[in-house]
C-alpha cells in the first residue's frame, strides 16, 4: 500500500511545488493537498493524481481521523499553535514542518519530544535544510571550522507565496548568532554586512535568527556563525534569465596542515526560492519515509543536520539544477 503523504497547504505556492517534484521523482504516494478552501487544488490534484481535503491547522484533529492512517504530515503553511504538529504525532503520523525560526522553535520541539511516535522532522532552516546541508559539506574539507558566515539574497523578480510574505515582518528584528563562541540576539538593523561577490555587485544584507546559525554552531564547533538576508539582483537576474534564489556560505577554518584556509560555496537555483524550499522538503520526505533506500529515522525530534546526509543532498540538488559550487 502507497504511503499516505498530506500536504498542508499543498495547492500554495511551496505546497504545490513539492507535490510536483514527489510525482516528477517516481514516487508511488497517496497524495492529499490540504486546506481550508480545497476546491482551490482541484486541478492541481487532477493533473497529479493526487486528491483534495479540507484541513484547517486551528482544529485538525477531525480532518486527518477523516483521512484514514496517515504516515507522513507536511506542513507548508503556518502551525502557530503546533496544533497540525500534534494532532498529527498524536495520531502516529511522522511530521515535517518548515516554518520555525531559532526563536519559535521551543514550545514545537517540546511538543515532538513529547508526543512523537515517528519522526518529526523540523526542516526550518533556510530553504528547508538546503543551506545548512551545503554549508556542512563544505564544511568537511576541513579539519576545524572557526567561523561561518552565510547569506542569501533574494531577488525581487522571484514570486513568493503568501505564507512567506506574512513572515516578512519577522525578518528583520533581533537576530541569535555566535560570537565568540558565546550566543548573542543582535538588533539587525544595527548590524548590516555587506556580502562581495565575484563579478557582480554586492549587497547588503541584516542578520537574521534562523535554525541554521544553532545547527552549524553545534556541528562544526565554530566559534562565530551568523546568517544574513539580502535583496538585490541575483546571479539569475544578472545573466539576462529569470530571478534564482542564491546562497553564499564563506567558511574559515583549518586544514590539514594547521594552515589557515577560506573558502566559499554558492548555491544558486536557477527556479528561485519556493522551488528551492519544495527541492529541501522533498529531500526530507524521501528520507523520512526510507523513499531513498535507507530505513526511516527513529521516531522523536529530528533536525536535518543530523538527518540527511550532505553529500547526497548536495549531489541530489545538483543532479535536479542546483548549482553547488566550492571556490
Amino acid at each position: 500500500m502507497s504511503p499516505r503523504v498530506v500536504i498542508a497547504g499543498g495547492y500554495g505556492l511551496v505546497g504545490g511545488l513539492v507535490a510536483r517534484h514527489l510525482r516528477a521523482a517516481g514516487h508511488e504516494l497517496d497524495l492529499v493537498l490540504a486546506g481550508r478552501n480545497p476546491d482551490q487544488g482541484a486541478s492541481l490534484a487532477a493533473e497529479l493524481g493526487a486528491r483534495t481535503a479540507r484541513l484547517d491547522v486551528s482544529e485538525p484533529v477531525a480532518a486527518l481521523a477523516e483521512l484514514g492512517p496517515v504516515d507522513l504530515v507536511v506542513a507548508t503553511l503556518q502551525d502557530p499553535g503546533d496544533n497540525l504538529l500534534a494532532a498529527a504525532l498524536a495520531a502516529g503520523a511522522a511530521h515535517i514542518g518548515i516554518v520555525r525560526t531559532a526563536d519559535s522553535m521551543g514550545s514545537s520541539a517540546v511538543t515532538a519530544v513529547n508526543l512523537a511516535r515517528a519522526p518529526a522532522l523540523m526542516l526550518g532552516h533556510w530553504q528547508a535544510g538546503v543551506l545548512t546541508l551545503a554549508a556542512l559539506a563544505a564544511a568537511r574539507t576541513l579539519a576545524s571550522v572557526q567561523r561561518v558566515e552565510m547569506a542569501a539574497l533574494y531577488d525581487y523578480a522571484d514570486p513568493i507565496g503568501p505564507m512567506t510574505a506574512s513572515d516578512a515582518g519577522g525578518f528583520v528584528g533581533r537576530a541569535l548568532v555566535r560570537q565568540g563562541g558565546v550566543w548573542s540576539n543582535l538588533e539587525a538593523a544595527a548590524n548590516p554586512r555587506r556580502v562581495e561577490r565575484e563579478g557582480l555587485e554586492p549587497f547588503d544584507a541584516l542578520p537574521m535568527g534562523v535554525l541554521d546559525t544553532p545547527a552549524l554552531a553545534s556541528m562544526t564547533g565554530a566559534a562565530e556563525v551568523r546568517f544574513d538576508l539580502g535583496a538585490g539582483p541575483s546571479i539569475g537576474t544578472a545573466g539576462g534569465g529569470p530571478a534564482s534564489h542564491d546562497l553564499y556560505i564563506d567558511i574559515v577554518g583549518l586544514d590539514a596542515s594547521g594552515r589557515e584556509r577560506a573558502q566559499r560555496t554558492v548555491v544558486s537555483d536557477p527556479n528561485g526560492q519556493a522551488h528551492l524550499t519544495a527541492l529541501g522538503v522533498m529531500i526530507g520526505v524521501e528520507r523520512v519515509l526510507g523513499l531513498d533506500g535507507a530505513p526511516p529515522p527513529p521516531a522523536g525530534l529530528r533536525f536535518p543536520e543530523t538527518t540527511l546526509d550532505p553529500q547526497q543532498a548536495m549531489a541530489r540538488l545538483q543532479a535536479l539544477g542546483v548549482r553547488v559550487e566550492t571556490l
